[in-house]
């Protein structure tokens, strides 16, 4: 019943109050039409992935196996889950036929991600959801989003039947972001024939947005850095906390890590790295593109100055040089006991050509104290750097090609990757492999990367999708 229609008042009020439900109302059935809409594929099973946790430790990348096989056996692809000796780790190896008059090509991805500070997310970093055009989640960047792209890509040749002169391997692999005992090192070893390759796609080189949303850059990579564990112990006086002594092995290493947060290795500039910087010179602004011209010039002074403000970017740093991060310390068991020992574990990441031992060895310069034990951890044998990939590939310049064409107006490059990825074991065999985060993001996406609140936007797995797919169909089609 509505009292006080007859004054003008009350009708006043009336049609507002209509006018205000009616806009309600519409907004929610805007809202459900919204939430209605088809979410785009590649979106879609990411969402999936996510939702699969695979934190490393343990991994538990059977349970990735387990949803993928379905789908691409319903598309027709040969489907092998390799089990490990560890329950619940298993691998993934998808093949899509072709005629075989060439040799195959393989997508490789990881379906291990490393694990998470919920307390520190704003969403739950399991559940895959959409966010203001983003999909969050822990690997939405590195490297479920890869996996999803791979994936997708791949079922469309089979969805479109594009005739292929060569097979199309899809790998989703264990053990690349922990643990390491059934990693590709493993699988190479036990099951070759599976994943012998002319080439492969792996995660590596970035698709980089400026400030303006616009991608500036497409960076392959063609080689990757070399990761380094190496443990420095101190070690003193055990005794009660109360009577502290001069050897105390906690303050020896807290010293010795101090010398090493002020010390900055050398510039090391590999053929790729300067193309890369040649490229960046091209695309940015003042004073960055004189920075990055100088970088690799021949005055020593305008290297020097350019190293210093291009070093401000945390990625470029690692790009030319060395690099020296601090990430476990172990001293201690009671307050009121001063240790015997104190260790650091610190990861190393060589340009590829430098000696480990050198770096064991500047380590040891730069603390000065004969004191402190540095070793390489965990094996006496270290592993030599790998040759960067040929340029000259049928899968490198088709990648480039469709680069080129999604991207118009951005400069593709090769790259050294600045962290070391699983290919290993198809660059020792002399199978080029390439790099690749297929999807366009920015400092603040890339920031978030092994991070809090990991995101990647929904156009830009789109985006992505289509360039991975483009370039199977020019490297893999009967053409």
């Amino acid at each position: 019943m509505i009292v006080g229609l007859n004054s003008s008042s009350g009708t006043r009020a009336f049609l507002v109050f209509f006018s205000l439900a009616a806009l309600v109302a519409t907004g929610a059935a805007l809202r459900v039409i919204h939430a209605q809409q088809p979410i785009d594929p590649t979106a879609a099973l990411l969402i999936d992935l996510v939702r699969i946790d695979t934190s490393n430790p343990p991994g538990r990348e059977g349970a990735i196996a387990e949803y993928l096989a379905p789908k691409l056996k319903a598309l027709r692809f040969e489907v092998d889950v390799i089990q490990t000796p560890t329950a619940g780790k298993a691998i993934l190896v998808a093949r899509l036929k072709g005629d075989g008059s060439k040799r195959p090509l393989l997508l490789a991805a990881h379906a291990d991600v490393v694990g998470v500070e919920r307390e520190k997310w704003t969403v739950d970093p399991f559940a895959g959801l959409i966010r203001d055009g983003y999909v969050f989640g822990r690997g939405a960047v590195d490297f479920k989003g890869g996996m999803a792209v791979f994936v997708r890509a791949a079922m469309m040749l089979a969805e479109n039947k594009v005739p292929l002169a060569r097979d199309v391997i899809f790998l989703a692999e264990a053990d690349e972001e922990g643990g390491l005992a059934y990693s590709t090192p493993w699988l190479a070893a036990n099951h070759w024939p599976k994943i012998d390759c002319e080439f492969a796609l792996n995660e590596g080189g970035w698709i980089i947005k400026g400030r303006d949303g616009r991608v500036q850059y497409v960076s392959i990579s063609t080689a990757d850095k070399l990761s380094l564990p190496i443990e420095m112990t101190a070690r003193g006086t055990s005794t009660h906390s109360s009577m502290p002594r001069p050897d105390s092995a906690i303050f020896a290493l807290s010293r010795a890590l101090a010398k090493l947060a002020d010390h900055e290795t050398a510039l090391k500039l590999l053929p790729s790295t300067r193309r890369f910087f040649q490229t960046l010179a091209k695309t940015s602004g003042e004073p960055m593109a004189t920075h990055f011209r100088n970088l690799t010039g021949t005055d020593p002074a305008l290297v020097r100055r350019a190293d210093r403000e291009i070093s401000k970017d945390p990625l470029l740093h690692a790009m030319m040089r060395d690099t020296i991060a601090p990430v476990i310390m172990n001293a201690g068991f009671r307050s009121n006991v001063i240790p015997g020992s104190a260790a650091v574990t610190i990861n190393i990441r060589l340009i590829p050509g430098s000696d480990p031992m050198d770096m064991v060895g500047e380590i040891q310069r730069v603390i000065g104290d004969p004191k402190i034990d540095v070793r390489v951890a965990g094996t006496s044998s270290v592993p030599a750097g790998l040759a960067a990939s040929s340029e000259s590939t049928d899968l490198f310049r088709a990648l480039e090609q469709a680069a080129r064409r999604q991207f118009p107006g951005a400069e593709v490059t090769p790259y050294l990757f600045q962290a070391a990825t699983d290919a290993g074991p198809w660059r020792s065999r002399g199978i080029p492999v390439y790099g690749i985060y297929p999807y366009p993001i920015d400092a603040d996406d890339l920031s978030r990367m092994h991070g809090n609140d990991e995101r990647v936007s929904v156009e830009s797995l789109k985006q992505g999708t289509q360039m991975i797919y483009q370039t199977l169909v020019d490297v893999a089609s009967r053409r």
